[in-house]
């Protein structure tokens, strides 16, 4: 078995907590995932105003302060902090180990930057294009001695998988062992959302103190403990665990360019305080195909909020509507985007409870029709427009932003090299008989087939005698949520809590519950788009994915929140009628 910790969920995660991990408790590995489709794009801005950057700075910064403590612990590093410029890193990096007296072998692994192909791939103009490459590269590296190893784009998981690889020899067959390990890397590969952040139940843990970073603990045959220091803050159980796993995910089979693990396979036991096991996840071969995240500039982008209070507040937003449109026509923006969001209640108590908000969003592919023409336009409306004109802040200039779409290319045409301390190169070899996704399939979260769920029940069974004994409650109070992005796409997973004391029955209402119609009823946003609905037994889970909620992606999106963060907390906000026998007394004690 090894144990292998995590310091860093994305690229400005705390500072401290690669230190708190060496010096918590006893550790093999330490990894961390500071990339995400935001990232690059940040990154790639980086690299274009300095070619020696382009990767994590934060993470030069914990390395200069603990790589003498990891070489005194036997702590081996890896991360993909590199970036867009993994072998500039790892170069940083050797210079820190010789000003500190370190014999620290540092290697990277490159090949994922396709940018200079992007014209014979047909990618178009890009900023950045980097494919996903897997684990074995990781591996590879570690098995010729290196102690840190810098990669730029890899699946998140693969910073946890390789370590596996490397100790316990898996081989490119080896489907259902790395599918484990795939999984332990995908819960511990966002930091502290394992141990209780960002989690819809966390009134149920002691959060007085910030969370610690989680560890897995994997053992040859795959099967999985998460856990995190003794003493370290936030809780390790079945449902933090279930939230991360239902994170950012399609549908049963989770794609990446090593195994297709399946989600639906696995059995989560609390074997203890701030301990879960993984067991039983199977693995299937990889597709043929790897994902490649591109960012291109969209142009230029500005907003403005209008602070509308009191009576008529659709005609106010109307009134500073025209007048803005008729203000910008001399040098429109390519678009214009409203979103009201009426906030204000019938007989206010406070200015607060009485004002709603309303968001003006423009974009465009020059600077100037987004900048001092539309910030002039909304301020010089101040005393010519609806009664109690105000907005949040003043106007600014307009900024750039980008657009990120995902290509997909054969494995075998993405270099994956390793580069050790020396400059000598190791060619990773891609797998051989990968399976084809479907067209537009996306590795990493695309659905498989869905196994046949036993049939709901009927008028005639048990479920039927109760099911119309209904009370009208948040959904939230009956089920758990955790929502993200994956480009332009939001997912938001549903579970039944693991303490639920009749969560099979609860399940089953809950996967006959959240059909398609009632999706689109309960988040009206998503009325009019492509849904996935994908239950996954297992887990007391169902997953809900949702195309096209957040536009071309979190940097173009206009959404209030852009990176699908909140969607399920709004999903489990909206009143359901829900059997009452499935909803604890102490939580409808005040509703009924």
């Amino acid at each position: 078995m090894i144990r292998v910790g995590n310091c860093s969920g994305y690229y400005g995660d705390r500072l401290s907590a690669m230190r708190e991990m060496l010096e918590g408790g006893d550790l093999d590995y330490l990894t961390g995932d500071y990339l995400a489709e935001l990232t690059m794009l940040i990154l790639g801005r980086d690299r274009l105003k300095d070619s020696t950057l382009g990767y994590a700075k934060t993470f030069v910064k914990q390395m200069t302060d603990c790589m003498a403590l990891a070489k005194e612990r036997g702590v081996r590093i890896v991360a993909n902090a590199g970036g867009l410029n993994p072998a500039g890193l790892a170069e940083s990096l050797r210079t820190i180990a010789a000003e500190q007296g370190l014999s620290t072998t540092i290697a990277h692994v490159e090949g994922d930057d396709l940018v200079g192909r992007a014209e014979e791939l047909k990618f178009g103009s890009v900023m950045t294009a980097n494919a996903y490459l897997g684990a074995f590269g990781i591996a590879s590296a570690l098995e010729g001695g290196a102690d840190v190893v810098v990669t730029g784009r890899v699946t998140d998981a693969s910073v946890v998988v390789g370590p596996a690889i490397a100790e316990f020899g898996w081989s490119r067959d080896d489907f259902d062992q790395l599918a484990g390990a795939v999984v332990a890397g995908h819960v511990i590969e966002c930091g502290t959302q394992a141990t209780g952040g960002n989690f819809s139940g966390f009134g149920t843990l002691d959060m007085t103190r910030p969370p610690g970073f989680p560890i897995a603990e994997i053992s040859a045959d795959g099967s999985v403990v998460i856990t995190k220091h003794a003493g370290a803050g936030g809780a390790v159980t079945v449902d933090t665990v279930t939230a991360q796993l239902v994170y950012e995910v399609g549908g049963p089979a989770y794609l990446g360019p090593d195994v297709s693990a399946r989600l639906d396979s696995m059995t989560l036991t609390q074997q203890g305080p701030d301990r879960v096991a993984i067991t039983g996840v199977t693995g299937e071969a990889p597709p043929e195909t790897t994902k490649v995240c591109l960012n291109t500039v969209g142009g230029f982008r500005n907003s403005v909020e209008f602070l509308l209070t009191g009576l008529d507040i659709p005609e106010k937003a109307a009134l500073i509507r025209t007048q803005m449109e008729h203000a910008l026509a001399g040098s429109p923006p390519d678009e214009i985007e409203w979103h009201l969001d009426r906030t204000d209640v019938p007989d206010p108590s406070t200015e607060a409870a009485a004002t709603s908000l309303l968001r003006c969003s423009v974009k465009s592919a020059q600077a100037e029709p987004v900048g001092r023409a539309f910030s002039d336009a909304a301020i010089q409306l101040a005393l010519a427009s609806y009664p109690g004109f105000s907005v949040t802040r003043p106007p600014a200039a307009g900024t750039p932003f980008g657009v990120y779409r995902a290509a997909y290319v054969p494995q075998d045409t993405v270099p994956h090299v390793v580069v050790d301390g020396d400059g000598n190169r190791t060619e990773i070899a891609p797998p051989s008989g990968a399976n084809r996704p479907a067209s537009g399939a996306d590795p990493g979260d695309t659905p498989s087939q869905i196994p046949e769920l036993a049939p709901l029940a009927d008028e005639s069974a048990p479920l039927g005698e109760w099911a119309a004994e209904v009370v009208r409650v948040p959904l939230g109070r009956l089920a758990y949520a955790r929502s993200g992005d994956k480009g332009g796409d939001a997912n938001v997973g549903v579970w039944i809590p693991a303490d639920h004391p009749d969560a099979d029955a609860a399940y089953e209402w809950l996967v006959g519950f959240l059909d398609e119609p009632t999706v689109r009823e309960l988040l009206p946003e998503a009325a009019s788009l492509n849904l996935e609905i994908h239950p996954l037994p297992n887990l007391r889970a169902v997953n809900i994915v949702i195309h096209g909620l957040l536009g071309e992606g979190v940097a173009s999106s206009t959404r209030l929140d852009p990176q699908a963060k909140g969607l399920g907390e709004w999903l489990r906000a909206r009143d359901c009628a829900i059997p009452s026998r499935l909803v604890p007394d102490v939580l409808v004690a005040g509703v009924l």
